[in-house]
C-alpha cells in the first residue's frame, strides 16, 4: 500500500493546478457570464424544490427534490464532518475561507452543469433515460469529443468508490467504541475488517435496488440527520456563544497568511481549500448532473436552479458549522491525527463528554447515505464505457472496495480520491465552459416565459 500511496502523491501536483484553474477560473467566468443569475434567483430555486413547478407529465425517474436529496446525500456527510477537519488539520482555520469562495463559484458551476444534464439527456443500451457529463459531452459537443467522455468515465470508476466514507466511518467507530481495548477477542485490524464487511453487506441491500430505491432511502435519511446535526451544533455554539465571532475572525485572518505551514505557502492553502470544497460539494466534478439528469423535469434551467442549492446547503452552511465547532472548541490545536478524530474531539469536549457518541450516530447515517448514492455514479460510468447490463457489475467492485478501505490508511484514501477527482474535473469543466452559451440562451427564454405567465 505504501508504494501505491507514493505513486498517487507523486501524480497529484501535475493535476491540481489544472483543477485550480478550471474550478476557480471557470467558476468566476460562469458567475460573470450568467450575470449572477443563479444567485439572483435563489428564492425561485427554493420554490421549484418545494414542488410548486412539478410537471407530472415530464420525463424522468425522480422528482427534483429527490434528485437534490440524493445528490446532497452524497455530499452532506463525511465530507462536511471529516473533510473539513482534514482541511483545518493540513492548512489551519484560514483554509475555510477558500472553501467558501470555491462553494460560491460552485453554485454557478452546478447551475450550468445540471441545466446541461437535462438539455442533453440520452439513453443507455436498454433505452432508459440518462443524464450526466458523458451525455452532454457527446450530445452537446459532438462525437468528436467522445474521448473526453471516456476519460471522465474511467476516472469516475475510481473517484466514485466509497473508500473515503468507509475509511472515516471505521476511524469513528474505532475511536468512540474502542472495541480493540474493551473487547479483546479480536485485534484492531480484525475489528476494522469486520466493520468493513458489515458496511458492505448493509450497502448491498440498497444499491442493488437501483436509482428509485436509493433516492427513496436518501430522501428519508438525509433531512432528518441534517437536522440532528444542526441541533447538536446549535447547542455547542449556544454554550460557547462568546467564541463564535473570534472563530470566524480567525478564519478570515488566517486565509491570507503567507507564512502558513501548509505545503506551497499561500497558494498551497488556496489549492487545499479548492480540493476540500470540491470533495465537500462536488461542484465541477460532474457527479450531481447524473442524478439531476434523471429528474422529472423537462425544463433545463429549472433543474439547474435546484442543483445550485446543493453547494450552499452543503458547504456554506454545514461546513461552516463544523469548522466553527472545531475552532471554538480548540480541537484543531489538540488533534494529532488527520480526519474525523479532530471533529470527535471537538464534539466530545463541547457536549458533556458524550458528543462523540452522538456524532458517531450521525456519521453512521451520513456514511450509509453516501455509500448508497455514490455506487450509482460508478454504475453510470461503467455503463457508458460498456453497456447497462455490464454497468451493474460495478456494484460488486464497489462493495469489495468498502472492505479494503476500512483497513487502509487515511493518507492513501485521500490521495486516491484527490487524484481521481482532479482528473474528472478536467473533461467535465471543459464541456461546461464550451456549452455555457447554450445555457444562457435557454435562461433568457425560460425567464421570459416565466414573466409572461406571471402577468
Amino acid at each position: 500500500m505504501d508504494a501505491i500511496n507514493d505513486f498517487l502523491s507523486a501524480m497529484l501536483p501535475y493535476t491540481e493546478w489544472a483543477m485550480l484553474i478550471l474550478l476557480i477560473g471557470g467558476g468566476l467566468f460562469l458567475a460573470f457570464y450568467s450575470k449572477f443569475l443563479p444567485y439572483r434567483y435563489f428564492g425561485h430555486a427554493i420554490a421549484i424544490t418545494s414542488g410548486k413547478y412539478d410537471d407530472k407529465e415530464a420525463k424522468g425517474d425522480v422528482s427534483s427534490l429527490q434528485a437534490l436529496s440524493s445528490a446532497v446525500a452524497a455530499t452532506v456527510g463525511l465530507g462536511n464532518i471529516s473533510g473539513v477537519a482534514i482541511a483545518i488539520y493540513m492548512g489551519g482555520p484560514g483554509v475555510i475561507f477558500w472553501i467558501w469562495m470555491t462553494a460560491l463559484l460552485g453554485m454557478a458551476i452546478k447551475f450550468y452543469s445540471c441545466s446541461l444534464a437535462i438539455m442533453f439527456r440520452g439513453e443507455d443500451s436498454e433505452g432508459s433515460l440518462q443524464g450526466g457529463p458523458m451525455f452532454y459531452i457527446t450530445k452537446g459537443m459532438g462525437q468528436k469529443a467522445k474521448p473526453l467522455a471516456i476519460f471522465f468515465s474511467v476516472a469516475g470508476l475510481f473517484g466514485f468508490l466509497g473508500v473515503f466514507t468507509a475509511n472515516q466511518f471505521t476511524q469513528t467507530f474505532m475511536n468512540v467504541v474502542k472495541p480493540s481495548e474493551t473487547l479483546f477477542v479480536m485485534t484492531e485490524f480484525s475489528w476494522k475488517l469486520t466493520i468493513g464487511i458489515v458496511l458492505a453487506i448493509i450497502t448491498s441491500f440498497v444499491i442493488f435496488g437501483g436509482l428509485k430505491k436509493i433516492a427513496k432511502v436518501a430522501t428519508a435519511i438525509v433531512p432528518f440527520m441534517v437536522m440532528v446535526y444542526f441541533l447538536a451544533v446549535a447547542i455547542v455554539m449556544a454554550m460557547n456563544a462568546s467564541e463564535i465571532l473570534p472563530s470566524l475572525q480567525l478564519i478570515f485572518t488566517e486565509a491570507f497568511n503567507f507564512d502558513t505551514a501548509v505545503t506551497g505557502g499561500f497558494w498551497g492553502l488556496v489549492i487545499l481549500g479548492v480540493r476540500r470544497a470540491m470533495f465537500s460539494n462536488e461542484a465541477g466534478l460532474g457527479s450531481a448532473p447524473m442524478y439531476h439528469g434523471q429528474s422529472k423535469n423537462d425544463e433545463p434551467i429549472r433543474e439547474g436552479l435546484v442543483a445550485m442549492l446543493g453547494p450552499f446547503i452543503d458547504t456554506i452552511v454545514v461546513c461552516t458549522l463544523t469548522a466553527v465547532v472545531i475552532i471554538l472548541s480548540g480541537a484543531y490545536l489538540e488533534a494529532e491525527s488527520n480526519g474525523i478524530i479532530m471533529t470527535l474531539i471537538a464534539f466530545k469536549k463541547s457536549l458533556f463528554g458524550v458528543g462523540d457518541v452522538l456524532l458517531m450516530i450521525i456519521v453512521t447515517a451520513f456514511a450509509l447515505s453516501t455509500l448508497f448514492t455514490y455506487s450509482y455514479y460508478g454504475v453510470k460510468s461503467l455503463s457508458f464505457l460498456t453497456n447497462a447490463k455490464t454497468g451493474r457489475y460495478y456494484n460488486w467492485f464497489f462493495v469489495a472496495t468498502i472492505v479494503l478501505a476500512a483497513v487502509a490508511t487515511v493518507d492513501l484514501v485521500i490521495n486516491l480520491i484527490d487524484l481521481a477527482y482532479a482528473l474528472m474535473v478536467i473533461p467535465n469543466m471543459i464541456a461546461v465552459l464550451w456549452l455555457a452559451p447554450k445555457v444562457n440562451r435557454a435562461s433568457t427564454a425560460y425567464f421570459k416565459k416565466l414573466r409572461n405567465e406571471s402577468t
